[in-house]
């Protein structure tokens, strides 16, 4: 009896002392618990040297699916699409030589060597849009005149009157109107519907890298003119 109540002794005195070495020693017996965890990082991106915190995500346009009232009406979107995507480049083009010209001028102080230049800038852009825009059709040739004022925020008659007299803008509209094409149109998408199943089109190709973005010369908003439309397509039916 007594030695049963020695080895009861030894088992219990090797059990507290197992507990005191725990709380003693917590550190290698449990988990550390670490405060703060959260780590700020940073972010490094190419050709530029100062880090940042966060990242900036381009905005996502997100599109409605299309809908058509009849087989008309989807037929007419899609001769639109084909003809807008086509013509976009041009008035791309010449919003990037419009820019590069009056970059040039302004760093030009002589009037005389800005007459020059001037001329040597309008016998380039002929040369180079004359043979492609004589294949356009009549509708393209009037798309062509909207973008160019969606690029550049100027009427293709007013880009003329300011390379060449007002005389020549003149004879360049009177001659346009023979095809139907005016010089002297702008592009509203807010207030014309047409405009705006370009600028939809536009849009579209641009989110699916069909045609390389350029920014608009106006200031207006996809998401509120869908939006806006919408509405008045619903009220209308």
């Amino acid at each position: 009896m007594h030695q049963l109540i020695k080895k009861l002794w030894f088992i219990w005195s090797l059990f507290v002392s197992v507990l005191y070495s725990q709380e003693q020693r917590p550190d290698t017996l449990r988990p550390v618990t670490e405060k703060d965890s959260l780590k700020s990082g940073f972010f490094f991106f190419e050709n530029d040297s100062i880090p940042r915190s966060s990242i900036e995500l381009e905005p996502v346009i997100i599109f409605q699916p299309l809908k058509f009232e009849s087989y008309n009406d989807k037929r007419r979107y899609y001769i639109l699409r084909r003809k807008t995507i086509k013509v976009y480049p041009y008035a791309k083009l010449a919003a990037e030589r419009l820019t590069e010209l009056n970059v040039r001028l302004d760093a030009i102080e002589s009037n005389a060597d800005r007459r020059r230049y001037t001329r040597i800038i309008q016998r380039y852009i002929e040369e180079e849009f004359s043979a492609e825009l004589k294949k356009l059709t009549r509708t393209e040739g009037q798309i062509l005149v909207k973008l160019i004022y969606r690029q550049t925020g100027s009427t293709a008659f007013d880009l003329v009157k300011n390379l060449r007299s007002g005389w020549r803008a003149f004879w360049y509209n009177t001659t346009a109107s023979m095809f139907d094409i005016s010089l002297k149109e702008t592009y509203e998408p807010d207030a014309v519907h047409e405009d705006y199943l370009i600028e939809d089109i536009l849009q579209r190709a641009f989110a699916g890298d069909q045609l390389e973005a350029q920014p608009s010369a106006l200031n207006f908003d996809y998401s509120a003119l869908t939006n806006k439309w919408t509405v008045n397509e619903l009220r209308q039916n």
